[in-house]
């Protein structure tokens, strides 16, 4: 009988070597193929399994599939000719590109087109800069881009800059911005400023920071002081809390080099009632810090939450447990937040990694067992002097993550040291400042012991030591 063997035969012709055959012979097999399975299954799979194609290929049967009813037919068409890099399948790519009812689709046509790399698609591709979905203004950017010389096209893309789309501005700023010139003195980026290394300044963070060069750390690691919660971090109102926060975190963003991290930790936290008659306040600080931080010029990376033992947090769920009244249910609070940031730049993370030597990268990998996930279940560390210390832990992942060997960190809200303590540990430079002279103090009997700190002695000053120091370390500029 007949039918089985012509289904075995239609399977096989569906399989992707067979496929691959077909299309290095002229094609005719194939598009008869994908006619007889119109808008099926498998005329995607067809599509979808075609891969390089060879120079000669004809594409003709694959325009009408533009026409398909399925959407991904349409986009892997639109695809397909775009592979081609053929000039002969421009206007039907224009026809799908202004008039395709899936905004999907319209992108892909609009990538085809400019991997064509035909000037007679700029004024098709310019009338693209005028469409409601950013998607699709960033690619008809990228194949004008090809065209940059070309006047109409700086013409079109220039104003741009101020387009309403983040993304859309960010290429622009990058392609036609003002570009830095380098000073004569200007440091490597691997290189860091001597009079920096392993100092911990006992005074006003906004001070100290006025003496130290731009473009000096490749991390900041922190964890601000919590919001009327300890005697250190008394303030007359959240505002003026948060624009505390902006000014330390603007400066940063100033002393920070092109690209490198700024990872700051913190939760919201609440203000308890004054009684019964009252309500308690919670403030919502890491959100509430996001929006000043990016428009600064860090960009947003992760969010990483860090989760504590619930043993270990104080319990909110007593009164609850007893009455179970709905709108009365509180949450144990067993998380914060590590959020990451990255100075903003045009330059990508591989030119980051590109300034270091094959030494220092190799030697900076991070090994086996990381963790691969953003929620870390690390336990809190209590200690005798300072209420709110980081774990050792959590900053041996950052300082891993996030430096390299020989790399200058900076902690603005230093603590009781255990993250310049780990950074030494690590062989990565600190720079640490605290305004308590209680934990500059206690910092100190770390050195007394020589628990930490080893190598390069840590210089522990005032404010006004530092600004002699910084005087004359900056006349050196070496590492």
């Amino acid at each position: 009988m007949p039918f089985p063997r012509a289904r075995a035969d239609a399977k096989k012709m569906l399989t992707k070597e067979h496929i691959t055959e077909l299309k290095q012979d002229k094609n005719g097999e194939l598009a008869a193929l994908a006619g007889r399975h119109g808008d099926g299954k498998d005329a995607l799979f067809i599509l979808q399994n075609l891969g390089r194609l060879p120079r000669d290929f004809d594409a003709g049967w694959v325009v009408a599939l533009l026409s398909s009813k399925n959407k991904n037919i349409r986009l892997w068409a639109a695809k397909t000719l775009g592979k081609t890099g053929a000039a002969d399948y421009l206007e039907a790519l224009q026809n799908v590109m202004r008039a395709d009812d899936s905004t999907e689709v319209r992108r892909e046509a609009v990538s085809s087109i400019g991997r064509m790399r035909d000037a007679n698609a700029i004024d098709s591709l310019v009338d693209m800069l005028n469409d409601n979905d950013p998607k699709i203004v960033c690619q008809a950017i990228r194949g004008l881009l090809v065209f940059k010389r070309d006047a109409r096209v700086g013409k079109a893309l220039r104003p741009l800059a101020r387009h309403e789309n983040e993304m859309v501005r960010q290429i622009i700023e990058k392609e036609f911005g003002a570009r830095k010139t380098s000073s004569a003195n200007e440091q490597p980026h691997p290189v860091s400023w001597d009079f920096l290394k392993n100092v911990v300044v006992l005074g006003d963070v906004l001070e100290v920071l006025k003496r130290v060069p731009d473009e000096s750390f490749h991390l900041t690691f922190t964890s601000p002081p919590y919001y009327n919660a300890r005697d250190y971090s008394i303030y007359p109102s959240y505002q003026a809390y948060l624009d505390f926060l902006e000014k330390v975190f603007r400066m940063t963003h100033q002393k920070t080099k092109a690209g490198r991290f700024l990872i700051v930790n913190t939760s919201p936290i609440i203000i308890p009632r004054i009684s019964r008659q009252h309500a308690s306040m919670r403030y919502p600080i890491p959100f509430d810090m996001h929006h000043f931080l990016a428009r600064m010029g860090w960009d947003f990376i992760d969010d990483i939450v860090w989760v504590k033992p619930e043993s270990s947090v104080k319990n909110r769920n007593a009164g609850f447990l007893q009455h179970r009244k709905p709108l009365g249910y509180k949450p144990n609070a067993r998380t914060e937040y590590l959020m990451v940031y990255r100075k903003h730049t045009e330059k990508l993370l591989d030119w980051n990694i590109r300034q270091y030597d094959f030494r220092t990268v190799s030697e900076s990998k991070v090994g086996d067992g990381y963790e691969t996930s953003n929620v870390w279940e690390i336990d809190p560390t209590h200690d005798r002097v300072h209420s709110a210390v980081f774990p050792v832990e959590l900053c041996r992942r950052v300082i891993e993550y996030y430096s390299y060997k020989g790399d200058l960190v900076f902690d603005p809200f230093g603590g009781s040291g255990t993250f310049g303590r780990t950074a030494k540990s690590l062989e990565r430079f600190f720079f640490l400042t605290e305004k308590d002279s209680t934990y500059f103090e206690y910092m100190q009997t770390f050195q007394k012991k020589g628990a930490s700190f080893l190598g390069r002695e840590t210089r522990f000053l005032s404010t006004q030591q530092f600004k002699r120091h910084a005087s004359h370390g900056a006349d050196k500029n070496h590492a």
